[in-house]
């Protein structure tokens, strides 16, 4: 009779990890790209509480205008309201359950698929087909539940914590660090969503260091970054970050002429900022790109790809070329990280893999480490 093998437990292995400083520290182990408890228990205990993006507040510009998010196995939908507030609720029907909205759109009413229920902008019913012979029924008691949301800096973020702590709060120190590049007035010029053949935390990781630049971007933004410029500093509490300093070879990576908010080095200063736990944000004087994830099991991850120029750039003379010339160098690093990161997750798997030490370049991994640690309990 064979003997059961045990399987690694995954959140044990990651916390003897994380208690090692990190100039001793190791990556994370493999147990926890691979674990279905272990992503168990990150969609229940970190993506069930924690503030996620669902795009920019500028792709809901309208009255009406709405998109569609599944978080952590709930539908929501967020609506721009009359009044201009942003409205996250649930995106199923109160009656047999079936989901309602798809995408992403425009619309004065929210009507159901499957038997027309029909609910107002803000969640209650307003009609319902064939109901009048049902003595229990009472259309007022029916409104969709809502999900926190809030707006911040130009970015849409939902949770479904019953008391989130307010965005402003817990990412004060990020308004701090880039408040001069006005984040909030970047202008979004394109949006797509991919699934990817990966863990979601190895595509995160893969933001969060420059390390692999000069290898796995050796055809594109490689070259305009050296390891010994790159600043990794100690991350905070609910978000690491590091900075690149780049020339004007890419014109669009540095401050415009007419830019007057940034100064001195800050004038080619890309910060590359990951909000924990899914946003990755890479913020250039001149551009802007992100990736929001979320796990669509072991293997697979969601992502939100969008990204667009700051205003000096986005409304010169120049900016259909600036435009086209920053999508296509995003889209070669885009296909450049996704060869990468899935060989990533295809050899974590083997039977001999074993993660080795950090580099000094990889302090926000580390971080990442910590992080999740904090969150993630028995």
């Amino acid at each position: 009779m064979n003997k059961a093998i045990d399987k690694p437990d995954a959140l044990a292995e990651l916390r003897e990890m994380a208690s090692v400083p990190f100039e001793d520290a190791q990556a994370m182990p493999k147990s926890v790209y691979t674990s279905e408890d272990f992503l168990q228990q990150e969609l229940e205990q970190v993506f069930s509480n924690e503030w996620v993006c669902v795009g920019r507040a500028s792709a809901l510009a309208n009255p009406g205008d709405y998109l569609t998010y599944e978080l952590a196995g709930q539908p929501v939908m967020v609506i721009r309201e009359k009044d201009g507030n942003l409205r996250a609720q649930s995106n199923v029907c109160l009656h047999r359950m079936s989901t309602m909205l798809e995408g992403r759109g425009n619309t004065k009413t929210i009507v159901c698929p499957y038997h027309a229920w029909t609910y107002n902008i803000d969640g209650t019913l307003r009609g319902a087909p064939a109901m009048q012979q049902n003595s229990g029924f009472c259309k007022e008691s029916y409104r969709l539940p809502t999900v926190h949301c809030e707006e911040w800096l130009g970015w849409i973020m939902i949770s479904l914590s019953k008391n989130p702590e307010p965005l402003a709060a817990q990412l004060s120190e990020v308004q701090e660090l880039i408040g001069d590049y006005g984040m909030e007035d970047y202008v979004e010029l394109f949006y797509e969503t991919h699934v990817w053949d990966t863990n979601w935390k190895v595509l995160a990781e893969n933001f969060m260091e420059s390390y692999h630049l000069p290898v796995c971007h050796r055809d594109t933004v490689g070259g305009l970054s050296k390891l010994e410029e790159m600043d990794c500093p100690p991350g905070k509490k609910a978000f690491n970050y590091h900075y690149i300093l780049k020339d004007d070879s890419l014109k669009i990576a540095v401050a415009h002429p007419e830019n007057s908010r940034l100064k001195d080095q800050w004038r080619n200063t890309t910060v590359l900022l990951s909000i924990y736990p899914s946003l990755m944000i890479t913020l250039t004087p001149g551009y802007f790109w992100y990736l929001s994830l979320h796990p669509q099991g072991v293997g697979k991850v969601h992502i939100q790809y969008g990204g667009g120029l700051s205003p000096d750039f986005a409304y010169d003379k120049d900016a259909k070329d600036h435009f086209n010339a920053t999508k296509k160098l995003l889209d070669e690093v885009n296909v450049e990280d996704k060869g990468c990161t899935e060989k990533v997750f295809a050899g974590l798997r083997s039977p001999l893999a074993s993660p080795g030490h950090y580099s000094h370049l990889e302090r926000p991994n580390y971080d990442f480490a910590q992080y999740l640690t904090g969150k993630l309990s028995s």
